[in-house]
């Protein structure tokens, strides 16, 4: 048996913004070399996102497109990096449970299953650290039993999400009437930079804030029957720092190579080709996609690496303009529409991290 797929559940946070208040807001806290470049309204133009979720509120926003100071917040204008990691971790450890706590609910409430009857908890962010932490608050706030066993990826980046369903499969082929939940939370808007990096700047323009949740066991889910098949990884050679996410004294620091949908076209195919056919299967049988929408180049390298038509690609892309990339909890709700609209399978959910690598799901 393998991991059925149960129930899936979301949350976001209140504080939601356009793409233009996005672009204002960078003007107001990018550095001196950003603020009034001409190349700054063509990142937000062409990012593909119209709208997206933070979770440090609209009072905020309010404050940095009017120049007032009713939050007191420390992301308003005052030290030119920003507020320290201690500050951002602080806000962190206030939001990321609650915002996991209500997306594992709502999973929990789709796939029917009682919490105490949950025997596996993975939790997967890589914007914060704290502990005690989500898996605690969860075990306290949902009632989970005390023996619940936990596991915690941590800085795994985009496809987190991806490698807490390879271990939440194990569990489920090891034991198949036990039952997994698996809450990814990410919180992005923590580690806006203010400085005068461009690619960071790049960052600030994709980046949003969301959670999402599975739940599911080894017996079958009698009424779609999404179920992982197979998983694979694949470090691309050559790429260490083309995509990498460092701890720094304010905020994690996030590196974006341009050459990342280069490596991806180059790459990815090859290592596909080879992995499906251990499955009996070719890229032309996959009938549907979960692509984890790091960008529009990183979709479109996927599109032009595989030879796929853009409806392959569309979810994605519907997806990241309604929400913009929130790491690892995306896939996850591309992964949710498909099987709200009956995708056809196979699918195969793809994600990209620091590495660089790829990561792969097949779901029957």
């Amino acid at each position: 048996m393998s991991l059925y797929l149960h129930g899936l559940g979301f949350a976001l946070p209140p504080g939601r913004i356009t793409q233009d208040e996005g672009l204002a807001i960078a003007r107001v806290l990018s550095g001196p070399k950003i603020r009034n470049a001409g190349w700054l309204d063509a990142v937000y133009k062409h990012s593909g996102i119209l709208t997206r979720h933070q979770v440090l509120g609209r009072e905020l926003v309010e404050d940095l497109l009017h120049g007032t100071q009713v939050t007191a917040s420390p992301f308003l204008p005052g030290h030119e990096l920003g507020p320290s990691t201690a500050e951002r971790m602080r806000i962190y450890a206030a939001e990321a449970p609650v915002l996991s706590l209500r997306a594992a609910e709502n999973a929990l409430q789709a796939a029917q299953f009682p919490p105490d009857s949950i025997t596996h908890l993975i939790t997967v962010s890589c914007t914060g650290f704290a502990a005690p932490g989500v898996d605690c608050h969860l075990i306290d706030r949902l009632k989970l039993r005390l023996t619940v066993q936990r596991t915690h990826l941590g800085f795994m980046g985009c496809h987190g999400a991806l490698n807490a369903l390879r271990v939440a499969n194990a569990f489920a082929r090891a034991a198949p009437t036990e039952r997994v939940l698996l809450v990814a939370v990410e919180l992005c808007s923590l580690h806006y930079h203010y400085g005068n990096d461009p690619d960071k700047a790049v960052a600030n323009a994709i980046f949003a804030d969301g959670a999402a949740a599975v739940a599911g066991s080894g017996e079958p889910e009698p009424q779609q029957g999404w179920r992982v098949a197979a998983t694979g990884s694949c470090l691309i050679p050559d790429s260490a720092e083309a995509m990498h996410w460092r701890i720094g004294d304010h905020g994690f620091e996030m590196g974006l190579s341009r050459q990342i949908p280069k490596l991806i076209s180059q790459h990815l195919r090859p290592w596909l080709e080879s992995w499906l056919a251990e499955k009996s299967l070719q890229i032309d049988d996959i009938r549907s996609w979960a692509i984890h929408p790091g960008g529009p180049k990183i979709l479109a390298a996927v599109e032009e690496g595989l030879h796929l038509t853009p409806d392959a690609s569309q979810p994605s892309r519907n997806l990241y303009a309604e929400f913009g990339n929130m790491s690892s909890p995306t896939v996850l709700l591309i992964l949710e529409r498909l099987r709200q609209t009956h995708a056809p399978r196979p699918c195969l959910a793809l994600g990209f991290g620091p590495g660089l690598v790829a990561e792969a799901i097949l779901f029957l």
